[in-house]
């Protein structure tokens, strides 16, 4: 390497938008049991099919299970006519059984979280990008649609280490080890949720 220059490695963090939605990151989703006050599972009914568009994921019916209780749940999409309504995404509770996502924190004044590991680790890039690109529409896309606090420049260390302790959080289950800003606080959006024209529901 000439003296002088930086590697690639070296150079500033970058992060590049592809228009992921918050859909994709909702085929598994760690929630609070209503039951025990443990880790739980909200995860779509195990003998369907694969998906063929994520958007199906909004959609499909669910499976609520807690493995430590023995608590289980089931969730269908409302049907209206031909069309399936989809659950409204965001906000701290599961969209499906409105159960407080496990994976909750306090951080710089606000309420950080997400819904799984694979969200955690999507968030951490984009948070600790210094250079950030976006190459898709924001219509859907989820990193235009974060709260500015989160996105803030000065806000960068105690966001990353939010999102540090949600890691130690999704590798803990037990009731006593549940975050204190896990609980319910009827944040869910109000919208009735996108329509997905099925000609009936999942069989």
């Amino acid at each position: 390497m000439v003296l002088g220059m930086k590697s690639e490695s070296s150079g500033p963090a970058r992060h590049i938008d592809t228009g992921r939605w918050l859909a994709q990151f909702a085929g598994r989703i760690l929630v609070v049991c209503p039951r025990c006050g443990g880790r739980a599972i909200v995860v779509p009914r195990p003998d369907l099919d694969a998906p063929r568009y994520f958007s199906e994921l909004m959609f499909m019916p669910r499976r609520l299970v807690c493995a430590a209780c023995g608590a289980t749940g089931a969730w269908e999409a409302e049907v209206q006519g031909a069309a399936l309504v989809g659950a409204a995404l965001g906000g701290t509770e599961d969209p499906f059984f409105r159960q407080p996502l496990w994976l909750q924190t306090r951080c710089v004044g606000h309420i950080l979280w997400a819904y799984n590991e694979e969200h955690i680790e999507e968030l951490a890039a984009y948070v600790g990008a210094v250079l950030r690109h976006h190459t898709a529409s924001p219509t859907m896309a989820m990193f235009p649609r974060l709260p500015l606090w989160l996105k803030r420049a000065d806000n960068r260390a105690e966001v990353l280490a939010g999102l540090g302790r949600l890691r130690a959080l999704a590798a803990r289950s037990a009731p006593d080890e549940r975050s204190d800003a896990a609980h319910r606080r009827d944040d869910r959006p109000r919208s009735g949720g996108s329509r997905f024209y099925r000609g009936g529901p999942y069989q």
